[in-house]
């Protein structure tokens, strides 16, 4: 300690260590009480021989309330994490944070009102328009079946349990979406792309998914029951306990892809790319195989 500037402060937050300056504690909110402990006014209390002022706060989020003094940045948190950091936020009495805080809480609130409030009616007009996005946002539980929502950017939206039964989804983004349960039956989901999107118990029977990607995708417990499948990318794709009973997987792309108890009892694998895939648990009763890569495939 002695041999560090005077500004420079070792703090011993609950048992987390951190450091920086008196100009960072003090500047950005002078009046609070973090401040008026580092103003030279008051004696804190530090361990002589380690140099730690220590404080008996919680030190887990500490570390925001510090990056906010450097740079006056709310930074962003789940609802449990803000409540805690406010409540540390009032103890150190800094008014700025807590003002930022309960404006990002607010902001928060107000776009989960404005998405939950959507309706089927909503969305059949958003799609009359040209160049239509519902990135990110939460479209749950809508029954948008027999729409037409060809190239529709989904993207990082929250569709759990949405009905896109007999929906025109041609060409539609829907990267990163949770989709759990949702329902796309008989849809047309030609050339979509699924990248990384959690479709865990979608069911996807009948549905045409000819050449779309699902690279990466959560397909878990998956209905593709009678799906065209045909040309479609599913590299590395989580297929376990998935129904692909009678699906139709001709020139399919499947390396890397987990098929553990999958269902493929009579689907077409003609041409499918499986070399290297493990299949010694997959039931293939019947199923299609001429022309399939199957070069170092586990049976």
């Amino acid at each position: 300690m002695d041999s560090d500037p005077p500004s420079i402060v070792r703090l011993n937050i609950g048992g987390k260590k951190f450091c920086t300056t008196v100009d960072t504690l003090t500047q950005r909110d002078p009046d609070s009480m973090l401040a008026a402990m580092f103003s030279g006014r008051h004696t804190v209390c530090q361990d002589p021989d380690k140099g730690y002022i220590f404080v008996d706060r919680d030190g887990e989020h500490f570390r925001h309330i510090l990056n906010w003094l450097r740079d006056g940045v709310i930074p962003t948190l789940k609802d449990s994490d803000y409540a805690e950091l406010l409540r540390e936020a009032e103890y150190y009495q800094l008014l700025g944070l807590i003002e930022g805080i309960n404006t990002a809480l607010n902001k928060r609130k107000d776009e989960d009102e404005f998405n939950s409030e959507l309706t089927r009616r909503d969305i059949i007009k958003c799609i009359q328009s040209e160049r239509v996005k519902f990135r990110g946002m939460n479209l749950s539980g809508l029954d948008l079946s027999k729409l037409d929502l060809s190239y529709v950017d989904f993207s990082h939206a929250s569709l759990k349990g949405v009905f896109f039964s007999r929906a025109n989804l041609q060409c539609a983004k829907f990267r990163d979406v949770d989709a759990e349960g949702s329902i796309f039956h008989n849809a047309t989901l030609r050339e979509c792309e699924f990248t990384g999107a959690n479709l865990r118990g979608a069911l996807l029977a009948g549905a045409n998914l000819q050449s779309a990607n699902l690279q990466d995708a959560c397909l878990i417990d998956c209905s593709f029951c009678g799906a065209d499948l045909r040309s479609a990318h599913l590299q590395s794709a989580d297929l376990t306990d998935a129904n692909l009973e009678g699906a139709n997987l001709e020139g399919a792309n499947l390396k890397g892809a987990k098929l553990t108890n999958a269902n493929l009892k009579g689907a077409n694998l003609q041409r499918a790319y499986l070399r290297h895939v493990n299949l010694r648990e997959t039931d293939l009763e019947g199923a299609k195989l001429d022309g399939a890569n199957l070069l170092g495939a586990i049976r």
